[in-house]
This record gives structure tokens, sequence and C-alpha cells, in this order.
């Protein structure tokens, strides 16, 4: 069995965030869902769980990062093409999401944004023959 990875996320309104996130094509397990969080599926073994703030502090004994003044993680997350890297962004970006810096190095090419609770996420494109 794979490993799966489950980001957890602290967000101020969990309707807001899930807003966001559907209008950039995810979609949400309903059965890891209710009034404090929401299970997001970014792929069949990557998961992001989106929890209200306070309910997120239940979790730890530390303080919480605000994502809109510090930076707590850069969730980066492959594409097929360039242009795939670029309708992510531009989804994004019509969804209120700020953009952060790019990168084209030819054989990768990289946009990043700030979603709306600040949470940095990147998406990138590699040449398969460049790895090699």
């Amino acid at each position: 069995m794979a490993t799966k990875i489950f980001i957890n996320l602290p967000v101020q309104s969990l309707d807001r965030a899930v807003g966001f996130f559907t209008k950039l094509g995810y979609t949400f397990n309903p059965q890891f869902t209710d009034a404090n969080a929401t299970c997001m599926i970014i792929s069949e073994d990557i998961y992001a769980m989106l929890l209200v703030r306070d309910f997120f502090k239940t979790f730890t004994t530390k303080e919480v990062a605000d994502a809109t003044k510090v930076t707590e993680a850069i969730i980066a997350l492959t594409a097929d093409s360039r242009a795939a890297v670029d309708a992510l962004m531009e989804k994004a970006l019509a969804a209120g999401a700020k953009e952060l810096k790019s990168m084209d190095q030819g054989f990768m090419y990289q946009r990043s944004f700030q979603d709306l609770d600040g949470h940095q996420w990147e998406t990138f494109w590699m040449d398969p023959a460049a790895i090699k």
C-alpha cells in the first residue's frame, strides 16, 4: 500500500477555503467533512485537511503560525505540462489568490501563489528528459 500524505492547514473560514479550492478544481471527501474540517482530495494519495483555526489548535501545544505574516511551509505539487501550471495559476488568481514568484529554467517551470489564508502553494513541471 502506498503511503498517503495528509497536510493539515488552519483556515479562518471553512466555507471560504472550500469555495476557493473548488474553483481550482479540487473535490472534497464528505466522510471527513464536518463544521470544523474537510478533506480536500489533491490526488489518490495526497490530501489537505482544511481545519478551522480553533479546531487546528487542539492538535498542537505550539502557537499556530499566521501564514499571512510568516511562511509556515511551501506546498509544491507537480503538473503534467507548462500549460497545466499556467492553467492552475489562472484559476487561483481568478479565485482571489496572490501571485508569488515564478521560475523558468527551461527544463523546470514553476509558479507560486498564496491562498486566501496565506498558505504558499507552488505548482511546477519538469522535463522528464532532463531528470535522467
